[in-house]
């Protein structure tokens, strides 16, 4: 007895060496920054921003026609804002609406880097107007925010970008790679007519890029448990998009005489069952490098559990979000209160991990789900991106350009697990990359999207200051 319990203290102890092993090795990859003076950036660049909110260049759905009057006004203005910049860069509309603006370096040997954002904003629920401190395309200039549809997702990193490339043709900057400033107008409702096109016409072109840069990264202040700091999220890949319709047809029948199994029943169960069995928690790539990033800035027992995933990781990847999500989104069915209806459809979305694939979510669905229920894939689909490169010469100069404009900061590579126009520009980049320093919180957050989207000034004018640096880094 006593050999045995000798034989247990001895593996717990062993256990408890090891898991203090690993978490004293678990050390911070954190470069140094390099000190940079830091700009004078004038107020006439919060104007800018507020005029380009008033042009409603709203993506309403996969089929709806742009407004040429909207987006035509945005790029005139554009035009009139930026006189140096249309001046030195050549310009190509794609897709009628889509813009493309070429910065031509000095030395044809050095990869070009594309610069990325999207003119188009989502579309303002009407009942929801009363809630916004100002009309939502109205640009309002706040005491301390710009307050309008667009300032969070997606024009402060345009008109950043175009704010730096002014500043620096005003300062007779020459940039030795090539530049490229890519700006979709349909990322809201997947972007193949706009970054897509955009990509296939530098592919024919012949265009291999260092690097692209897109939205999809921000600055997260107070939104990670046991880290004062803010920390970088860059994301080096994005999760799949995949919607399917299940389809339940029957014969229907009058509601005081049930059917064993009726439409709207059957229907439920699917969305109950595909809840119920959700796809699993991996730890896959880029997420482990959130483990080795994150990991070592945390105290000594929360970082123990990031230091040992082969044993703690299940409520860490809980909280990353780690797996392929499910998430019902539209249903529809039923005529009459009195009527059985027919036919009854529902319509779940995934957004789905690295490693696993759009026909792997649809076995998935199939075998979980009763076989009377028809599967059928529907709308914009598009699988997991590939992962980028922590290694690459690209990601240390964007680190250290994050590292110094922002010194308090930690960076964290990571996957993210919305949709960007990134996804087309893998083939043409070595590296494509998501980051603008916008800084999000618990108060802001809930502006993607929804109500009362503002950005506060200071950190518009950090954006600006940050594309300035970055061009300079690579040049």
């Amino acid at each position: 007895m006593k050999k045995l319990i000798y034989t247990i203290l001895a593996i717990f102890a062993i256990l408890a060496i090891v898991l203090v092993f690993n978490t004293l090795m678990l050390t911070s990859r954190q470069i140094a920054p390099e000190p940079l003076k830091k700009l004078d950036i004038p107020d006439k660049v919060l104007q800018n921003l507020s005029k380009s909110i008033q042009f409603k260049t709203i993506s309403y759905n996969e089929d709806a026609i742009p407004d040429s009057t909207a987006f035509n006004g945005f790029h005139d203005f554009l035009i009139e804002t930026f006189p140096l910049t249309h001046a030195s860069l050549s310009l190509e509309k794609i897709s009628g609406y889509s813009l493309l603006y070429k910065w031509e370096g000095t030395d044809s040997d050095k990869k070009p880097i594309i610069l990325m954002s999207h003119q188009d904003v989502v579309p303002v629920d009407e009942p929801t107007l009363k809630d916004w401190e100002a009309g939502p395309f109205t640009g309002k200039i706040t005491a301390t925010d710009i307050v309008g549809r667009g300032t969070m997702d997606d024009k402060s990193s345009l008109m950043g970008v175009m704010e730096s490339v002014e500043r620096l043709l005003s300062e007779s900057f020459a940039p030795s790679r090539t530049i490229y400033l890519a700006f979709g107008h349909d990322e809201e409702v997947g972007g193949k007519n706009g970054a897509g096109q955009i990509a296939e016409y530098l592919e024919k072109k012949g265009v291999k890029a260092a690097m692209t840069l897109d939205e999809g990264g921000f600055l997260a202040e107070g939104l990670v448990p046991g880290v004062d700091n803010p920390v970088a999220m860059v994301n080096l890949a994005e999760k799949g998009f995949a919607s399917f319709r299940l389809i339940v047809e029957t014969t229907g029948g009058h509601s005081s005489q049930p059917p064993r199994e009726n439409t709207i029943g059957m229907l439920a169960q699917a969305i109950v069952d595909l809840e119920n069995n959700q796809l699993p928690y991996k730890l896959v790539e880029p997420i482990n490098y959130q483990f080795e990033y994150l990991g070592a800035e945390l105290p000594f027992f929360k970082r123990l559990a990031f230091a040992n995933p082969w044993l703690l990781k299940t409520p860490i990847l809980e909280a990353l979000n780690a797996h392929t999500t499910t998430a019902p989104t539209i249903v529809e069915g039923g005529v009459k209160n009195n009527v059985i209806p027919t036919v009854a459809e529902a319509t779940i979305n995934f957004r789905i991990l690295p490693g696993e694939t759009i026909e792997s979510v649809q076995k998935h669905i199939e075998k979980t789900i009763n076989d009377k229920i028809r599967v059928e894939p529907v709308g914009f689909l598009t699988n997991p991106s590939p992962v980028s490169s922590i290694d690459s010469e690209n990601f240390k100069n964007l680190e250290k350009t994050i590292r110094s404009v922002f010194p308090d900061a930690i960076v964290v590579p990571g996957l993210v697990g919305g949709g960007t126009d990134a996804r087309y520009f893998y083939g043409i980049s070595d590296d494509v990359y998501r980051f603008y320093p916008l800084r999000i919180n618990e108060g802001n957050m809930t502006g993607f999207h929804g109500i009362d989207e503002k950005i506060n000034k200071e950190n518009y004018k950090e954006i600006i200051a940050f594309t300035y640096h970055l061009i300079k880094a690579f040049n």
